[in-house]
């Protein structure tokens, strides 16, 4: 099952979620900032992106300037900033099996369902 980390208010995740909607697969829509996702999801979806935390965070937006920027966070900090500030969550977020990408540019959507 494909999974899309969607935020409706962002242009860039809801070009991923047409580029879904085009390819015909079946996926499931999560809208993170209303459905929060654990810190365990977060944890997993972070493996299957083989990133660090730091990479999924959206640094331009003011919750992280005001909070967080220039902090020396772990991993679990940031995650916990994400769960708590999940508009900090960088946006959409695709899943494949245990494969995922950051949908921006939306190619690396397209790329992920050729795999």
């Amino acid at each position: 099952m494909i999974t899309i980390y969607h935020n409706p208010r962002c242009s860039k995740s809801r070009q991923g979620l047409k580029a879904l909607e085009d390819s015909g697969v079946q996926f499931k829509t999560i809208k993170y900032l209303e459905d929060i996702p654990s810190k365990e999801e977060l944890k997993k979806v972070l493996d299957y992106l083989n990133i660090p935390a730091e990479k999924l965070v959206r640094k331009n937006e003011t919750i992280w300037k005001e909070k967080f920027r220039g902090k020396d966070l772990t991993d679990d900090e940031i995650i916990t900033a994400m769960v708590d500030y999940p508009k900090l969550i960088e946006r959409p977020i695709v899943i494949k099996g245990q494969k995922a990408v950051i949908g921006r540019p939306v190619e690396n959507i397209l790329d992920l369902l050729q795999k």
